[in-house]
């Protein structure tokens, strides 16, 4: 307790006997116990009075130690059984765990890692990918104080991620424990495979095959390719320790429709160690139809080379760009019109479209002429001002006309629109309202317009641009705002009633970790339903296999995960229980496992990554120095900390209540006495 607390409870005991005296003592000519009892209970309820003002506490320091992190991070794919058993990996693990000088010093976590990190202290080695530098990533925002050391017990090889040699991790200090055979065998492999998604029926596409070599002596092999088994292409390679990769690019032409299996397969050499990486699968599948997309501007503008990106990244679509006076030969072509920032030289367009009923897209801005707009179509109007306002876009999730997927505007700039009451004058489906200035308007910035036969979408809103380029930076891609633009794009392209189960899923997967499908049921009233119960029908076309599965809720979908499926072909059905709704489709396991494409550990990379973040790198027969070097180091020494707990020495219900007994005491002695 500190001596100002203490002087104050002094002077308080002392102010209570001053006035204690002067009432009951100074100058009071009655003697005897009365006037003793009356004065000390006048003296509690002043000392308990201005106790509780002072209130007096008592600081407790507890003092403890902070141990240091020590984080076992293990690599769990199927690469690791292969390169050590599971019993004598899991000794070496729970040597390092039971080490009674290491608990001393570090508090002990353990993770296991594939394509994801999982707080696990079980080793089953049965991931088909492995992603070094999600885990490290993931720990380094796990462990953000004080100083944290990792044991990374892996082979080096990376099959998903960025790669995690150049890595710069804060809070960590990362000793590799390099697992595997580090010997350097000849080596012949097939590498990155690149085909288009999409071929059209008797087109020519191109295959792009990578093929690698590892040795120090010249080699020559022969590279083919077949399509669904039938060989297409052959040809020999020559590589050696300089050369030691080559492409090929070859065209292969689209004899039919349908899935086709693409395999590249490069001969192996006399004594290779390593055969599974000498094939490898992709796929394309064949169509005979394209959607063509035609964008009718006046004017230069970002948001034009950004739709024409994000429509050709399926390559079932094909976009063009014409000016406003174009010949009527070529509206007819297309299949879809995108109207950019009409204006009055869009006055033909216009008359065009009244007569084919083909669908369009119209997007406003800056430059559009509102006073022919709203003459020209009598879907929306405007009233402008010519007032140039940024509009932030907030998503609608009761929209239900197609499915949006994951799809999301959080966090998107805005876009520039003209200030003005915005009326939609026949049936609509609002996919975005705005946002003005932190207010949200119950207008659409982004609307469907499904009454009649013709379908239409209109943006109120320019600088499409900046919202893909924000996808790229929320994601590393832009996969998310192209599959937007996809949905819309299929939405627009056909004019047959909308479906009230749709499926998302595609039709080839490379392996059955990443095989997911999804759906999306809709009511009556086109309104997403929650409470449907949907079941998925997975049938093999090669095989007897049959399973039967309800599909579980995610959010605004559907979502079945079937990552334990063998490569194969497949059939499905999804169906709504209690309505006479179902659809079906087919997909393609590919049987491709990346953990088995390398033979040997690559301690090269391991101990780059050590060295850039301040470790050491150990193989597995080197355990015990990386004990001691833990145990011993003084960077990871426990630091001692102070916590300062302050607690109140009185209650004051207890000071309030002897309060009001003594009072009420004084009070009745008094009265019984005539005092009163």
């Amino acid at each position: 307790m500190e001596l100002r607390t203490v002087l104050l409870i002094v002077l308080a005991a002392v102010a209570a006997l001053i006035l204690v005296f002067y009432q009951y003592i100074y100058k009071n000519p009655r003697k005897g116990n009365l006037k003793i009892i009356l004065a000390a209970m006048r003296f509690l309820t002043l000392f308990c009075g201005l106790l509780l003002l002072i209130n007096p506490k008592l600081v407790n320091n507890d003092y403890y130690l902070e141990k240091s992190n020590l984080v076992l991070l293990v690599d769990d794919s199927s690469s690791m059984d292969e390169a050590t058993s599971k019993e004598e990996f899991s000794e070496i693990v729970e040597k390092i765990r039971s080490n009674p000088q290491l608990n001393n010093r570090f508090t002990m976590h353990q993770y296991a890692f594939g394509s994801n990190l999982d707080a696990t202290d079980s080793i089953r080695f049965d991931q088909n990918n492995t992603d070094i530098a999600n885990a490290l990533s993931t720990v380094d925002q796990i462990f953000l104080n004080g100083t944290n050391a990792v044991v990374l017990f892996s082979d080096g090889n990376q099959t998903l991620g960025r790669d995690y040699e150049y890595l710069n991790l804060n809070h960590l200090t990362v000793d590799p424990v390099v697992v595997g055979d580090t010997t350097q065998f000849e080596d012949l492999a097939v590498g990155l495979i690149n085909v288009n998604k999409y071929a059209f029926l008797k087109n020519k596409f191109p295959v792009e095959s990578t093929i690698l070599y590892r040795g120090a002596k010249p080699v020559s092999g022969s590279v083919s390719i077949s399509i669904n088994g039938k060989k297409v292409h052959q040809e020999q390679i020559n590589l050696n320790a300089t050369k030691n990769s080559q492409t090929l690019n070859t065209l292969v032409e689209a004899a039919s429709v349908g899935i086709k299996t693409i395999k590249v397969e490069v001969s192996s050499l006399e004594n290779e160690r390593n055969t599974s990486n000498n094939s490898k699968e992709s796929a394309i599948e064949v169509i005979d139809e394209q959607t063509n997309v035609v964008i009718v501007s006046d004017i230069l503008h970002p948001d034009i080379g950004a739709l024409k990106k994000s429509i050709e990244a399926n390559e079932q679509r094909s976009v063009s760009i014409v000016k406003p006076n174009v010949g009527a030969k070529e509206l007819e072509d297309a299949d879809i019109l995108i109207l950019y920032q009409p204006t009055r030289s869009f006055r033909e367009v216009y008359t065009f479209l009244q007569k084919s009923g083909l669908n369009y897209f119209t997007i406003t801005g800056s430059k559009t002429d509102w006073n022919f707009l709203n003459q020209a179509q009598n879907s929306f109007s405007k009233d402008n001002n010519n007032q140039m306002e940024d509009i932030l876009p907030v998503l609608n999730n009761a929209f239900g006309i197609f499915n949006l997927g994951d799809f999301s505007v959080e966090g998107f700039p805005p876009l520039i629109g003209s200030l003005g009451d915005i009326s939609v004058l026949r049936e609509s489906s609002p996919l975005m309202f705005q946002q003005i200035r932190g207010v949200d308007l119950d207008k659409p910035l982004f609307t469907i317009i499904s009454e009649g036969k013709q379908r239409e979408a209109a943006l109120f809103g320019e600088n499409l641009w900046r919202w893909r380029a924000q996808n790229f930076r929320n994601e590393q891609s832009f996969q998310k705002f192209d599959a937007f633009m996809g949905n819309l794009m299929v939405y627009l392209g056909s004019n047959n009633q909308r479906s009230r189960l749709e499926l998302d899923y595609s039709l080839v997967y490379d392996n059955a970790g990443m095989v997911k499908i999804r759906a999306s049921y809709f009511d009556e009233s086109y309104q997403f339903d929650a409470n449907a119960r949907i079941t998925i029908k997975v049938e093999g076309k090669e095989n007897q296999f049959v399973r039967e599965v309800p599909m579980l809720l995610r959010g605004s979908y559907f979502e079945v995960d079937l990552s334990d499926l063998q490569a194969g072909d497949y059939n499905f059905t999804v169906t709504v229980a209690g309505e006479n709704l179902s659809r079906s489709g087919t997909f393609k396991i590919l049987d491709f496992n990346p953990e088995k494409q390398m033979s040997s550990a690559n301690y090269l990379k391991l101990n780059r990554l050590a060295q850039k973040n301040q470790g050491k790198l150990y193989y597995v027969n080197q355990v015990d120095s990386l004990i001691n070097d833990l145990a011993t180091s003084t960077q990871f020494l426990p630091v001692q900390k102070s916590r300062q707990n302050v607690v109140s020495l009185i209650d004051f219900r207890i000071l309030l209540g002897l309060m009001a007994l003594t009072l009420a005491l004084e009070w009745f002695i008094r009265k019984y006495n005539g005092l009163i």
